[in-house]
């Protein structure tokens, strides 16, 4: 049962966080690498370390700080989460989960997801943003589920339906809201991969013919969750690199924090105007 996630843990967590913020969010944003500075635009902040926060998983990555930031942005109160958590870090799949079932007894009802992916379409170029439209969750296909374990009844059913995750008007707001900043914007499917290794090209060529737009190590697991919560997603890729099926453009991980500085500002924008439409 370590493995599982229950509601002691939830309980503990958001229990903590409610004793030290004064308004509750109606809002979550998650913040992917290279991308935690739009937290920094939130006004009369209220910081928290996840390390603080009891049962919360760490983050050991680069370019994820780890923390957690209640205010205001645009009249709405958000949760912005500085930094997430992976498979590849060695967290089981539930404890991933965790953070968007403390949002959900926060109350959150929207909750907004951004990664740094590596473009799989062709037609897509470094410093795209893609708005998540759908995703294929590898990892669930070998049984590596965030809802594996005993049913949390309490935040939704056994057997939550997938045909819809991604919130239709809210991926519209922010195709619209990238238009009117002029800002690049495609639309298309998520794959998630569990990492850390990047993808070899024999395998970029199979997740492409899968109908694979953009691949990431983050994401997925937490939308899963959040569906299972009713929560209404809105999905965020930024395009930090051009996949070279060929196998000639070695990724790394620095490619990914550089392409991050440039994709914030487009990625704040749009998440700005989704905000003001809501």
């Amino acid at each position: 049962m370590a493995d599982f996630i229950g509601y002691t843990e939830i309980n503990a967590a958001s229990d903590y966080i409610k004793a030290r913020i004064q308004e509750l969010p109606e809002i979550g944003i998650i913040l992917g690498s290279g991308l935690g500075g739009l937290a920094n635009s939130i006004e009369n902040p209220v910081v928290i370390s996840t390390k603080e926060v009891p049962a919360w998983p760490i983050s050991t990555v680069p370019g994820h700080e780890g923390k957690l930031v209640f205010g205001n942005l645009d009249e709405k109160r958000v949760m912005a989460l500085q930094g997430r958590v992976h498979y590849y870090e060695g967290h089981p799949i539930s404890k991933i989960g965790l953070p968007i079932r403390v949002m959900q007894r926060l109350g959150i009802k929207i909750l907004i997801l951004t990664n740094a992916a590596g473009g799989l379409n062709p037609e897509f170029h470094a410093g795209d943003v893609m708005v998540m439209r759908d995703h294929i969750a590898f990892m669930q296909f070998g049984g590596e589920n965030p809802l594996r374990g005993p049913n949390l009844d309490e935040f939704g059913p056994r057997f939550p339906d997938m045909s819809q995750v991604y919130d239709l008007e809210l991926a519209d707001l922010a195709v619209a809201a990238a238009k009117q900043a002029g800002i690049t914007v495609r639309e298309g499917v998520y794959v998630w991969l569990a990492g850390p290794s990047f993808e070899s090209p024999a395998e970029c060529r199979f997740l492409r013919a899968a109908g694979a737009d953009s691949v990431g190590m983050s994401t997925v697991p937490e939308a899963i969750v959040a569906k299972h919560g009713g929560m209404r997603i809105l999905g965020l890729s930024g395009i930090t690199n051009k996949i070279d099926i060929s196998g000639k453009n070695a990724a790394t991980h620095e490619e990914v924090l550089e392409a991050g500085i440039s994709l914030a500002p487009k990625m704040t924008k749009i998440i700005h105007g989704v905000l003001k439409a809501i």
